[in-house]
């Protein structure tokens, strides 16, 4: 049996598949509850206002939603932050701009390697023509 600290409350537990200790798993199932519970009262919420009224954390809530155990498809107020820089989305991980900028630095990045490794292919070569002119 596998033992780790929780990663939510500090105890040691038994891992499982949650992660976390079952004294966190009731603990996160009955914020789930409360959290649809005041969605059901409350459809125009936004997440402040929902992790004000239920005093959940909006990290808590942002994970009920990836995990699509919320869902914000009929909730038009409803979005969380950007992982990267906090910007309200309806979908994904990161907004649009965070989106671009990461692909356009990867590209760059990717261009970068690309031409080192030409430049050393080409090194190479050349080293390997003048070993054989040597010879």
């Amino acid at each position: 049996m596998n033992l780790g600290n929780c990663p939510r409350c500090g105890r040691l537990y038994a891992i499982n598949i949650r992660e976390v200790c079952t004294n966190c798993i009731k603990e996160i199932e009955l914020e789930y509850q409360t959290c649809v519970d005041y969605l059901r009262e409350n459809k125009g919420a936004n997440i402040q206002e929902l992790s004000d009224a239920t005093e959940i954390s909006i990290k808590q809530i942002t994970k009920f939603i990836r995990e699509g155990r919320i869902s914000i498809e009929n909730a038009p107020n409803m979005m969380y932050p950007c992982e990267v820089c906090g910007t309200l989305i309806r979908e994904g991980h990161m907004c649009d701009s965070c989106r671009s900028r990461l692909t356009k630095d990867l590209a760059g990045a990717a261009r970068e390697v690309g031409q080192k490794e030409n430049n050393n292919i080409g090194g190479r070569t050349y080293n390997a023509v003048d070993k054989l002119r040597d010879s």
